[in-house]
């Protein structure tokens, strides 16, 4: 079936280029020519029978970063690109790592010294699959979670968010030194141990609510997607990215190292446990929205009811506490020089042929905290398959004009580790260089397409997208259909949403930290195995991508979208897209300040960036005049004379071209995260998964700083007018000389 598949690729491919030729921004009509068939050749090399083949042996068994399991997916992933005739490197940071040792949670009786009864925080085996019986299970625990021991009264805190502690705060109750439990979900968890922290709590667990991702959203593992009442979801509670220990600089050899008690990581147990054991915990929890079980129990009938919005999924009726419930929670791990481990990034190379400087990159992260068959074996497949058919254009003789790296990260689980160090290890390179960075980080587990990008690439992908077939065994419509079709779009005109790049995955360190557009994508759908043991090969075969048609999918989009990007004469940057999106981003900015009643006006900021959009547009229209002229024709073999445009003049405009996105960085970062440079988007602070558009106004703005929001604006403007210059100069530089 996979292969009637691939082949019907290959079929649509040819056959869109027998129909009708379609021009590609940045090419001439020849050089569009030669791109298209490359195209068509690597969208129909990946298939599904053999990215199951790579699925199965990287999920064999669990591969946590800093353990020997790991080191075996790097050896894998080099072996391929070996063999498949590509350069290799091998990039090793040692980073701050602690390993688990333990985790315990005890239900208390009367006093801490008896009548305890522990939690078993196991997930275990899951009846009919193999990997979870067949390997020793990582510990379920909460990376950077802070060792020792917490103990008291245990109080429900929703999702532990800045609101929840808030409602706390208005009626009264404090969680100061006491154990407190929140649920998974509307937040990076990082965030939650943040504000338990913040507010004096002995202890946090978390835990996956049945409302989330268990039996309330559909049938549980093995029987269905959802996650079993014995699953748990591990993760990073550190909100900073990349080693904590070497806090905006690569974790080098000889390179000064924070002290634990100074680095950005909880200090505070945290634990986090399925929802069979939160039940455990919160079935008697009392106090605010009950009087039973509470000796107190007329000051109790008065306390205000639990906010409805606080019920889960658990079949019975939620209490905030605190009490009379008591727990410990124990956490220990590596300490002192053990707790650095070394951690491998991986990279396949194509060099290029007239431009080798200038770097397309794609990655993915190899970690997991368990098998990872989805999180992220999938993306390594992915990237895997994509690097296998550009290495078969290489073999056939056709070298792309820009250099491609297939990377695959280490550590990301623990907080963007890999990518981060390699981000700062190379930092002058990428920004001068750095064209795009590609990121595939789950890229299959479900049916329905979704992606986030740049605005600048967002046109790039639509267009790739409609090249690629579904990869439903059933239709031949493209992915770009799918997509549409799940995202209920039904005028002919419109176009599905692509997300804008907030935080949490290796993007971050390219997008936020150095202003390189990005995009990423995959195939989403309801699950319930995130960060457990059950994320293996037996569940995704079954739920995630029976046939493993989207790992293809996904893979030869991959395969497209660095080609397009590494062979186009002119980069196909929509800078006026990012110029509309960006102008709409602007409304609420004003809104909020309205409210505040400040005396501010956007209206500079909306007039620098149309005068960015202007620009953009100007400068496409040369670009288009330029390459569909007589000065064009001859760009492919410009590098030898060939074409009255010379190369340089090329050179020269694509230079300028990723100066604009540059431009729109601050070399000091915003005032609250200077490691964020990024001035379009950022993650939301307050939340680590969200994006946050023109973050360095919004800050200013949400910490109620008028003058500061007044800096903030003007600088912005200043920003845009030099994207706008950029953009001028590249213009200027495909004007031939007579």
């Amino acid at each position: 079936m996979t292969r009637v598949s691939v082949a019907g690729a290959g079929l649509l491919g040819a056959s869109l280029l027998g129909a009708q030729q379609p021009a590609l921004v940045g090419y001439t009509p020849a050089d569009a020519v030669a791109e298209h068939a490359a195209e068509s050749r690597v969208i129909a090399r990946p298939s599904g029978v053999s990215a199951s083949a790579h699925s199965r042996a990287l999920s064999r068994e669990p591969h946590m970063a800093g353990t020997p399991a790991q080191a075996r997916t790097r050896d894998y992933v080099v072996a391929q690109m070996r063999r498949w005739g590509l350069e290799t490197q091998v990039r090793a940071y040692d980073v701050y790592l602690p390993q688990p040792h333990a985790v315990h949670v005890w239900l208390l009786g009367d006093s801490a010294s008896r009548d305890s009864t522990e939690l078993p925080l196991v997930e275990g085996p899951a009846p009919g699959d193999t990997t979870s019986s067949a390997y020793p299970q990582v510990l379920t625990f909460n990376a950077y979670s802070g060792v020792g021991t917490g103990a008291g009264q245990v109080v429900y805190v929703n999702y532990g968010l800045i609101e929840d502690y808030a409602h706390l705060d208005s009626v009264g109750i404090s969680v100061a030194g006491k154990v407190v439990i929140a649920r998974y979900g509307r937040s990076f968890r990082g965030i939650k141990a943040r504000e338990a922290e913040r507010h004096d709590a002995a202890a946090l667990i978390i835990y996956s609510d049945p409302a989330e991702d268990g039996y309330v959203r559909g049938d549980v593992y093995p029987d269905g997607p959802m996650r079993p009442e014995q699953g748990v979801q591990r993760g990073s509670v550190q909100e900073a990215n990349g080693d904590p220990s070497t806090p905006g600089y690569p974790s080098n050899p000889g390179v000064p190292r924070l002290a634990l008690a100074d680095m950005a990581v909880p200090h505070i147990p945290i634990v986090p446990m399925s929802y069979r054991n939160a039940a455990v915990l919160l079935r008697e929890l009392r106090g605010a929205g009950s009087a039973q079980g509470n000796p107190a129990a007329g000051l109790a009938r008065s306390a205000p009811p639990l906010p409805q919005s606080w019920q889960g999924g658990l079949p019975f009726r939620y209490h905030i506490g605190p009490g009379p419930t008591r727990a410990r929670v124990s956490f220990a791990a590596d300490t002192g020089q053990a707790a650095y481990h070394t951690i491998w990034d991986t990279f396949g190379i194509v060099r290029g042929s007239t431009s080798p400087e200038e770097l397309v990159l794609i990655g993915a992260h190899r970690d997991a905290w368990g098998p990872g068959a989805t999180d992220n074996v999938s993306g390594v497949v992915s990237v895997l398959e994509a690097a296998h058919a550009v290495a078969d254009e290489l073999r056939a003789g056709h070298r792309p004009k820009r250099t491609i790296v297939f990377a695959t990260w280490d550590a990301e689980e623990w907080g963007l580790e890999g990518s981060t160090e390699y981000v700062e290890d190379d930092s002058v390179r990428l920004a001068r260089h750095a064209v795009a960075y590609v990121n595939q980080d789950i890229s299959a587990e479900g049916p329905n397409f979704a992606a986030t990008g740049s605005p600048p690439l967002r046109a790039l992908l639509r267009d790739v997208t409609q090249l690629v077939p579904g990869p439903s065994p059933d239709t031949t419509a493209t992915v770009y259909a799918g997509w549409r079709r799940s995202a209920g779009i039904a005028e002919d005109t419109a176009q599905p949403a692509v997300a804008n790049p907030g935080g949490g995955s290796d993007f971050a360190g390219f997008a936020n930290h150095l202003g390189i557009p990005i995009l990423e994508w995959g195939f989403d759908g309801p699950q319930g195995i995130y960060h457990s043991a059950y994320d293996d090969y037996s569940w995704l075969s079954r739920f995630g991508d029976p046939g493993f048609r989207r790992h293809a999918a996904s893979a030869s989009i991959a395969a497209a979208v660095v080609l397009r990007l590494a062979n186009a004469d002119i980069l196909p940057y929509d800078y006026a897209e990012e110029a509309r999106t960006l102008r709409a981003e602007v409304a609420p900015l004003d809104s909020a300040m309205r409210v505040r009643r400040w005396s501010i006006s956007t209206d500079p900021l909306i007039a620098a960036i149309d005068r960015m959009g202007q620009a953009a547009d100007a400068f496409a229209a040369a670009r288009d005049r330029v390459l569909g002229s007589e000065f064009g024709s001859g760009t492919r073999a410009a590098g030898s004379g060939g074409g009255r445009l010379p190369r340089s003049s090329l050179d020269n405009a694509n230079r300028e071209l990723v100066r604009v996105e540059r431009a729109l960085t601050r070399p000091e970062g915003l005032r609250t995260r200077p490691w964020f440079r990024s001035l379009t988007y950022a993650s939301d602070e307050d939340n680590g998964y969200a994006d946050l558009a023109l973050p360095s106004l919004a800050e200013a703005i949400h910490a109620g700083d008028q003058p500061l929001a007044a800096r903030e604006l003007e600088d912005l403007v200043s920003r845009f007018d030099a994207a706008a210059a950029a953009l001028h100069d590249a213009a200027r530089a495909l004007v031939p000389e007579r």
